[in-house]
């Protein structure tokens, strides 16, 4: 194997800081907003672009390391692409029964 070109470094490490700076700001959006509703937004959408910045970090890495495409690692990110929608929602429909059978007057009644 040879060793990586120094450009290739360059935005390894610039998607990498992107990356992690989006999970910074989902864990910062988780501790600060104000409500259930509100907190489940940051974190869902923060991550699944950082995980996207990681693995496209990855993925240009590799394949300049092993001068060869390696795009396995695409299969985490569309993954988490395809079930973070599904658990927000299923996250939001508990919060919302959560908050009906506590007698919150602000939850719509359910429909009928």
């Amino acid at each position: 194997m040879s060793a990586v070109p120094l450009w290739v470094e360059v935005i390894v490490a610039l998607l990498l800081v992107t990356g992690a700076a989006f999970a910074l700001l989902g864990a910062w959006g988780l501790l600060r907003l104000p409500d259930f509703f509100m907190r489940m937004h940051a974190p869902s959408l923060a991550a699944t672009l950082g995980t996207w910045c990681m693995a496209g970090a990855s993925v240009i890495y590799f394949s300049a390391l092993e001068q060869r495409p390696v795009l396995h690692v695409w299969l985490i990110p569309v993954f988490l692409a395809i079930t973070v929608p599904i658990t927000t929602t299923l996250l939001a429909r508990a919060g919302i029964f959560r908050a009906r059978e506590a007698g919150n007057p602000d939850v719509p009644p359910p429909l009928r």
